[in-house]
């Protein structure tokens, strides 16, 4: 459960702010999101492997 503290008159705002981030950074939507269908795991090792692949030439191209 998310708990956030709200102060003495501090904006709704921003309290709604701070549990949206909270949300955000507790990955229970994105979990939701993967399994909402079956992937293999070849297939998953295999888009992490693309990833990385693409990650390493972007830091390839801003080093040089």
């Amino acid at each position: 459960m998310i708990i956030i503290p709200v102060k003495e008159g501090e904006n709704i705002d921003r309290a709604l702010k701070k549990f949206k981030r909270k949300f955000e950074k507790t990955g229970v939507i994105k979990e939701l999101r993967v399994r909402q269908k079956y992937t293999k795991p070849s297939i998953i090792k295999r888009e992490q492997k693309l990833k990385a692949i693409y990650v390493q030439q972007l830091r390839r191209m801003e080093e040089g």
